[in-house]
């Protein structure tokens, strides 16, 4: 029977519900303190804020991470993304008491992730789990300046103190006290600072369009809901660096006259909130936060909300409306965030990377940061690699650089015995890149596009010769068909029919039919799905049969090693 107590529920109601963005932070209040959200909580949160029934069972059922069961919450649940199936993680599973699968939880580098009540740790047999280390990024082998990884091998740079000591807030004082809004907006343009999160829209664009944009009050959302597999960047900053993503907002929330802020955390970051909350009080302490920031007139103020589980939240507007309680669906656009974005106010969302950059950029100014790039290009990427590499982690690199230089001189190439066969970019929404592409691609959105991928969020999962990349392939689709919210049929459906066809228990016996009916599936998905999984999906099946037409030819016809 589940336990009952009125009183307790009402208290947590009571402190939460007239806090931003109430649902998410409530929901973790009860499914913290009894392990699971029962019927008696799900009937007392529907209550406390007047959300039906009905509405709030579709939402929390949504989620992953949420437990239902009494005890779910403390089951074990491990990691099984493309890298950590390279390691093994169905044995894992079944070793483990009530273990149950997750998608990717961002440790590519360490695998393999084990998420047990809020604790993480890494292993592969289940006697020999141990506690998750923080990610310090390796020195830079190229010897390249950098943004934002600088500073964060210094344990110090995750406190407020040791953050000032590194020349922290220097920007955000400068910005405050000498410069306009409009000054800031130009030196982030001048900069060439794009989206780092995947999608590389122009930075000041956006935030200029939310200080034109009438209505208010204005928000800037820290999108922290790193889920694309084999992407695990942000999280480095966020440990190691929480004070540099607060001041990028803080400054982000001057240039377009923002005054409330939240940091949407993916679930699988348990230890990464603390971390967070504990820089925000810092930062309220000394005035760096708060009604008059830096005693000015600058009022803004920033709020953690953590995420429960669901990789379509990554999409801005499915994590907006994650953040107001709603069933987390992508919106139809336009409208556009920008204007009618966090309860229908004009809205920046930037993901962590991009957020960080900006406090350098205002500090050393827009032609340091472009000079950083290579070539033409302008500013640095992280890239996170993972696979079948000698040296995985991640490299912040120039933008532009050539994708051999950082896979084989930076991070060793594919293991000792072994040659790379093929790569995955933008996690796995980039689709393969195969030998040819990886001897002549540079790290860039013009030179991945002109090979029908994407450099996006800078996951590169490497897989060596000894792989099947069908069966690749057929977990990457099935990752994307666990993850389709449903919302449009092309992806529900789509991502589906691919992973059966992948997997081989449906489509044409021959060749050139299975091609043909696979290539057409992919076609109708990326030009009528309502929001990038849909559109990136297909990249995977067209990818793998442009460059590996002989192992699809072998899985059609059933010759599969």
């Amino acid at each position: 029977m589940a336990h009952i107590n009125p009183s307790g529920d009402q208290e947590l109601i009571e402190r939460w519900r007239d806090q931003p963005a109430s649902l998410l932070p409530l929901l973790h209040a009860f499914h913290d303190r009894d392990g699971y959200l029962s019927d008696d909580a799900l009937r007392a949160v529907a209550s406390g804020l007047r959300i039906p029934i009905a509405d709030l069972y579709g939402t929390v059922t949504f989620y992953h991470h949420f437990a239902r069961v009494k005890g779910g919450k403390a089951r074990p649940r491990v990691c099984d993304g493309p890298v950590c199936k390279l390691q093994g993680c169905d044995e894992l599973i079944v070793g483990l008491d009530g273990a149950t699968a997750m998608p990717c939880a961002g440790r590519c580098d360490g695998p393999i992730p084990v998420l047990q009540d809020d604790e993480v740790l890494i292993g592969t047999q289940p006697g020999a789990l141990t506690a998750a280390p923080p990610l310090v990024p390796p020195p830079n082998p190229g010897g390249i300046d950098e943004c934002v990884f600088a500073e964060v091998r210094d344990p110090r740079r995750k406190t407020l103190a040791g953050y000032r000591e590194s020349g922290g807030y220097r920007a955000l004082s400068r910005a405050v006290r000498e410069m306009t809004p409009e000054q800031v907006l130009d030196v982030v343009s001048g900069s060439g600072l794009t989206g780092r999160g995947g999608a590389s829209f122009p930075t000041a664009l956006k935030w200029r369009a939310v200080r034109e944009a009438g209505g208010g009050p204005k928000t800037v959302v820290c999108n922290a809901d790193e889920g694309e597999p084999g992407c695990f960047q942000d999280r480095v900053l966020m440990d190691l660096d929480p004070h540099a993503i607060l001041e990028g907002m803080t400054l982000a929330a001057f240039a377009t006259g923002a005054t409330r802020g939240f940091i949407y955390l993916r679930y699988e970051y348990p230890a990464t909130q603390g971390v967070l909350e504990t820089a925000i009080e810092e930062a309220r302490a000394a005035e760096l936060l708060g009604t008059s920031v830096l005693g000015t007139e600058l009022t803004f103020d920033i709020h953690v909300r953590r995420g429960a589980g669901a990789y379509i939240c990554g999409e801005e507007t499915s994590l907006l409306n994650s953040l107001e309680g709603k069933h987390p669906f992508p919106r139809n656009r336009p409208p556009y965030p920008v204007t009618n974005g966090f309860e229908g106010t004009p809205t920046a969302v930037n993901n962590v990377e991009t957020l960080a950059s900006v406090p350098p950029i205002v500090d050393r100014g827009a032609e340091w940061y472009a000079g950083l790039g290579a070539g033409e290009h302008k500013g640095t990427k992280i890239i996170s690699l993972s696979g079948d590499v000698a040296r995985p982690g991640n490299y912040e690199v120039p933008i532009g650089i050539p994708l051999k230089t950082v896979l084989y001189d930076w991070a060793g190439g594919a293991p000792e015995g072994r040659t790379v066969q093929a790569v995955t970019m933008a996690g796995l929404s980039g689709g393969f890149l195969g030998a040819e592409d990886i001897e002549e691609a540079t790290l860039d959105e013009p030179s991945m596009r002109a090979r029908g991928s994407l450099l996006g969020a800078g996951g590169v999962m490497v897989f060596d010769d000894s792989r099947d990349m069908v069966e690749i392939a057929r977990q990457a689709m099935s990752f994307f068909a666990h993850e389709s919210c449903g919302k449009c049929f092309p992806c529900r459906i789509g991502t589906q029919r691919l992973t059966e066809r992948l997997a081989g228990v449906a489509g044409p016996k021959e060749p050139e039919l299975w091609k043909a009916e696979v290539e057409d599936i992919g076609r109708t998905m990326a030009a009528v799905s309502a929001c990038g999984l849909g559109v990136a999906a297909p990249g995977i099946t067209g990818s793998l049969m442009r460059l590996f037409p002989e192992q699809v030819d072998a899985h059609v016809n059933g010759q599969r090693k």
